[in-house]
């Protein structure tokens, strides 16, 4: 009898674990984010369209924001000195990413690593607020110094 017990603890408890699985954040490297080039453009990667709309975390730099304290940024796979995305979707490179944040953050040194944790959105998406125009974005994110 009390395997029978054991078995229906672990029935019950099996959904509770998948949610739980299934809101973690899963590694992104920028390696990953693109398959290739299309006439179109860049081509996401399978496993970045399988992560989209669910919870990713992605290590790298960021690029000096356009004000001392803001809700976004963009993380680059590189350290930068100057502005990253002062270009179209069509000229996007493949080695960045926005990130808006929960709230407004201070900035970090260029060259110092951070992972960053958001839903992750891919497309072609123009902010409202300051017209710039992105590919890939972690929405509600949240960064931490490694």
């Amino acid at each position: 009898m009390a395997r029978l017990n054991l078995g229906r603890r672990a029935l019950l408890a099996a959904p509770l674990l998948a949610v739980g699985q299934a809101h973690a954040a899963e590694r992104l490297r920028f390696d990953d984010l693109y398959s290739g080039w299309s006439v179109q453009g860049l081509r996401f990667s399978d496993h970045a369209k399988e992560l989209a709309g669910h919870a990713a975390t992605m290590a790298g730099f960021m690029a000096p924001p356009l004000k001392a304290e803001a809700d976004f940024f963009v993380l680059t796979r590189e350290p930068l000195s100057m502005c990253p995305f002062c270009s179209s979707d069509a000229e996007w490179p493949p080695d960045i990413v926005v990130a808006y944040l929960k709230r407004d953050a201070q900035p970090t040194a260029p060259n110092e690593v951070i992972e960053v944790t958001g839903q992750l959105e891919l497309g072609s998406w123009t902010d409202p607020a300051t017209g710039f125009v992105s590919q890939a974005r972690l929405r509600d994110a949240s960064f931490r110094r490694t």
